[in-house]
């Protein structure tokens, strides 16, 4: 078995120290098969398990049923990995559509975090509705979940030299072999990036950013929570933001066709301004009803947000019907007080 094969010498402007940095974790061979374990999924399985333990003792504090989380925890994870590549591959369709059967090929790289979200979430949907396990109150808890996974997960990208953005005088400006080689192969889509400068390191960014949500959110949800849905709402609006901007920096965007339109650019901004929008709606609600919040297993059945005129009308006259028959023993009881 043998470790760290690729190290490459990694630099920032400002740190006086060289750090040998490695994609690949080990290599072995097994019955005459060759076998690479990446650090980058290291990493990943490292933030995911760190993730289900904080989401796992929050279950805990909840009451949640453990049976429940458990199917979600599964159905979530293989919707997340699903989506992820989908999404990588619908906006790289001018080779995967020539080469389809490359898109099983997940351990080649090629997952997106987005798309990961989206078929995490869909996923997890369909399942709470399936055990019947209340959805909102389920987000709230995964929004502080993802937060940990995608800022561990981050430096996943640190160890495969990707993910930067482009040239920087800041003294965390990140130079390396293998940085260089990408933006001199890229050179005719990167104009103006100089392969021998040093880049942004936009993983760095994200990841920080990411662990100051969590903590954001997390208090939050211990002083300030009023709602089912509140936290996963901060989680859009901070992890949007701070998305929105750093993905402007970097040099390995996703592109809507042959605009100069990044796809996880809008759809971060899209995303913080619904989930703004949301926020506004839900805490306006809130103040002229506050009620407690609905523990977690309790599954609420959908109502629709607007009601129209006869639907009204018809709720009124059912409550009128069920609060006659008390006027009326009533009125019978008033009576036998006057005869005695």
């Amino acid at each position: 078995m043998k470790f760290f094969q690729d190290a490459v010498d990694v630099t920032f402007a400002g740190i006086d120290h060289v750090f040998r940095v490695s994609s690949v974790f080990c290599e072995f061979t097994v019955g005459g098969h060759f076998f690479s374990i990446k650090w980058y999924g290291v990493i990943i399985a490292f933030g995911f398990t760190l993730a289900v333990l904080f989401g796992g003792r929050m279950a805990y504090k909840w009451k949640m049923d453990l049976n429940k989380m458990i199917d979600i925890l599964i159905y979530g994870t293989l919707g997340g990995i699903v989506g992820a590549r989908l999404y990588y591959c619908a906006f790289k369709w001018d080779y995967y559509g020539q080469h389809p059967l490359d898109m099983i090929k997940i351990w080649e790289g090629g997952l997106a975090i987005y798309g990961g979200l989206i078929g995490g979430l869909i996923a997890a949907f369909i399942t709470a509705k399936v055990i019947k396990l209340n959805f909102w109150n389920l987000l709230d808890l995964a929004g502080m979940s993802f937060l940990i996974g995608q800022g561990i997960g981050r430096w996943g990208n640190y160890a495969n030299q990707e993910a930067f953005g482009a040239n920087t005088n800041g003294k965390i400006g990140m130079m390396s072999e293998k940085v260089s080689q990408y933006i001199t192969t890229h050179q005719a889509s990167l104009p103006g990036v100089d392969p021998n400068q040093p880049v942004h390191p936009t993983f760095f960014y994200e990841s920080v950013w990411c662990i100051v949500g969590f903590l954001l959110l997390y208090l939050i949800c211990k002083k300030w929570r009023k709602f089912s849905g509140q936290i996963f709402l901060c989680y859009g609006i901070w992890y949007g933001l701070g998305r929105m901007i750093i993905e402007g920096l970097r040099t390995d965007s996703l592109y809507i066709g042959s605009t100069g339109i990044r796809v996880s650019q809008l759809l971060s901004a899209a995303i913080v301004v619904v989930c703004a929008l949301l926020m506004i709606i839900f805490i306006i609600k809130y103040t002229k009803n506050p009620k407690p919040i609905e523990g977690v297993d309790y599954y609420v059945e959908p109502v629709p947000f607007f009601k129209s005129s006869k639907k009204k009308a018809e709720d009124k006259k059912k409550a009128e019907e069920k609060t006659e028959p008390q006027d009326e023993k009533q009125g019978e009881d008033d009576n036998d007080v006057h005869e005695d």
